[in-house]
């Protein structure tokens, strides 16, 4: 074949040709930035929902570890306990010493005292009365600390801060989650008994020195939406405490 040849039959791409790979490459493109985009948020929706659950699992950690110290008294002083931050005579002698370091037990609130310093005196050391309290209007649990003036800001402690919607919103009335009254409930409280006995003493505070266990439930919402249903995503985490140094009689 001489060289004059090849040029005179040159083979190459036809125009159809070079429009369909151009058009296959384009859906091989599209194909991987859906996929990329895609991950992408699958990646930032799976960071939402383990900072959540790290939130609220901190948080129940926190609660269980302070309530479990209630009633904590080393030198098994008396009267030692304090009115808490519900009263306006806070940090003043309380009237019933019997409830000792739980001075408070409503189904959504609860005031624990104890002597962390050993000092024989309640409040003259950080973290010995301890108000935990729902926020339904504000969707949040606040946490109050002696008898100290907070900040909304200082007092959020799992949820929203009022005015500054967080990722996280405690939504137990919303969700029915109850005591067994039908109450709407983040605490809910048990005698020693097997088995055991619920307390309500919301409505009968004489019941308090009894209360030998504490369950603790948050249920919340996060700004991450769940894909099946297209609504917030809602969690309900739980924790139980035993408070054994209130069951001793001092």
């Amino acid at each position: 074949m001489k060289l004059t040849d090849l040029f005179k039959n040159p083979k190459g791409f036809t125009l159809i040709e070079i429009l369909f790979a151009i058009f296959i490459g384009l859906m091989l493109l599209s194909a991987i930035y859906v996929s990329m985009i895609s991950g992408q948020k699958s990646s930032v929706s799976i960071e939402r929902k383990v900072a959540a659950q790290q939130d609220v699992r901190s948080a129940l950690e926190v609660m269980t570890t302070e309530m479990g110290m209630a009633s904590y008294n080393p030198t098994f002083s008396s009267g030692i306990w304090r009115n808490g931050p519900t009263t306006t005579t806070c940090g003043t002698p309380a009237m019933n010493q019997a409830i000792k370091g739980i001075q408070e037990a409503t189904a959504n609130s609860i005031t624990v005292e104890m002597d962390v310093g050993g000092t024989g005196t309640i409040g003259d050391e950080n973290n010995e009365i301890l108000r935990y309290a729902f926020d339904p209007v504000n969707r949040r649990m606040t946490r109050e600390i002696n008898c100290l003036v907070l900040s909304e800001a200082e007092k959020s402690f799992i949820g929203n801060i009022q005015g500054n919607p967080r990722n996280v919103r405690v939504i137990n009335d919303i969700l029915g989650i109850t005591n067994g009254m039908g109450v709407p409930a983040i605490f809910r409280y048990f005698d020693g008994r097997s088995p055991a006995t619920e307390l309500y003493p919301e409505a009968d505070p004489t019941a308090i020195p009894n209360i030998r266990r504490i369950d603790i439930t948050l249920g919340v919402e996060t700004d991450e939406v769940d894909p099946n249903t297209q609504q917030p995503r809602r969690m309900i985490y739980s924790s139980s405490v035993v408070v054994r140094n209130h069951s001793i009689n001092l």
